[in-house]
């Protein structure tokens, strides 16, 4: 039920994550479309928050519905507003409040009633004898109806193998239209699992043909910070854009790729070359700030930035190690002036720290030897 969808609220100062799905509620008469926010903590809020005791509470009042009645009238916040005729709806009280639980389990990382369900499926298959076969079934049918055809996240045959498995031979699934389990569809059943069982054996040795996902070492985080000369072992303060550690870009040599990038945006060539000449590159920003940028700026900036760091990582070898030596560790940067370059709590674009990790990739490349570049 979780999907893509997630959300989160702070309390007390803990981020407490969440997820959400669409409901019905009615109040005063009409029904409103809404979100429905299940949070890892066992609260829903359902417009306030509630326990899920409450919550049940709220639906046998009909606050929260899973029915309509025809004629009733329902809006969608302000987007649009219906009447419904003759409205058909699958959702039961009972099935909603099973699906809340299994999402609450789900935001913990517990196992919810399908990964039950396949526990108890897996009991039986170790020692097939009908107690057991009996509480797999009974593990199944404490799935949401809703949510058994992913039960074995199966699109093709949904949870067809399940059912005929935890009926047995001779016996009815709990869909009415299945005819009698046969020993064919049995064996045929058992065989699905074998060959599923021996998938997920080997499914941990599997490497990804690309490559780890997540980087195995951690964040690296270059602080705001304001250098105003070189020093002789500047670890990662030799990494910020306002270190100084001149380059040359088209015959022209800026004391930091700050300088640099600041000259190159102002669309006035006499502020340009007083950005070159600035003492910091704090003045240089503040000169830059001056004056409009260049046409089409915002639409360039990452790609002139890109260069400016190949430029500087190339000419300045030491500081080519430092970054080298981050290995393939996150890189937050940090930049108090702008969401856009820093990372800045979460709440920042963080492309600065993109862009030297994609620098670091180049120069990782050119040191194994690997064309393309």
């Amino acid at each position: 039920m979780i999907g893509n969808r997630i959300t989160h609220r702070s309390a007390d100062g803990v981020r407490i994550p969440g997820t959400w799905r669409h409901a019905f509620i009615c109040n005063g008469g009409r029904y409103f479309l809404t979100d429905l926010f299940i949070y890892a903590d066992g609260l829903i809020d359902c417009w306030g928050l509630v326990t899920v005791e409450e919550f049940e509470v709220k639906l046998r009042s009909g606050w929260v519905a899973t029915t309509l009645p025809d004629g009733a009238q329902a809006s969608a916040h302000d987007l649009a507003g219906w009447t419904f005729s003759e409205p058909r709806t699958w959702l039961t009280p009972e099935l909603l409040v099973a699906e809340v639980r299994d999402t609450i389990d789900q935001l913990n990382g517990r196992p919810d009633s399908t990964g039950r369900c396949l526990a108890a499926v897996d009991t039986f298959l170790a020692d097939r004898t009908e107690k057991k076969r009996a509480a797999a079934r009974a593990a199944f049918l404490a799935i949401p109806a809703s949510q058994r055809r992913y039960a074995l996240g199966d699109m093709d045959r949904k949870d067809g193998p399940l059912r005929v498995l935890v009926a047995g031979p001779g016996g009815q699934t709990y869909l009415p239209v299945d005819p009698p389990v046969t020993q064919e569809a049995y064996d045929s059943a058992i065989e699905y699992f074998e060959e599923r069982a021996r998938w997920r054996a080997e499914r941990p040795a599997r490497v990804a043909a690309d490559g780890p996902v997540t980087a195995h070492a951690p964040a690296v985080k270059l602080y705001h910070s304001f250098p105003d000369k070189p020093v002789t072992n500047p670890g990662r303060l030799g990494l910020r854009n306002d270190y100084p550690a001149p380059i040359t870009v088209e015959e022209v040599t800026y004391p930091s790729v700050a300088h640099a990038y600041w000259a190159l945006s102002a669309g006035q060539p006499e502020v340009r070359a007083a950005i070159v000449t600035a003492d910091t590159a704090a003045d240089a920003r503040k000169l830059a700030a001056a004056t409009p940028r260049r046409e089409g700026w915002e639409h360039a900036r990452t790609a002139v930035m890109t260069g400016l760091l190949r430029a500087k990582y190339d000419q300045h070898p030491k500081l080519a190690e430092i970054l080298l030596a981050t290995d393939d560790a996150t890189v937050i940067y940090d930049d108090m002036e702008s969401a856009f370059w820093g990372d800045n709590g979460g709440r920042g674009r963080n492309w600065a720290g993109r862009l030297l990790e994609l620098v670091r990739s180049e120069l990782c490349a050119r040191r194994a030897g690997i064309p393309g570049l």
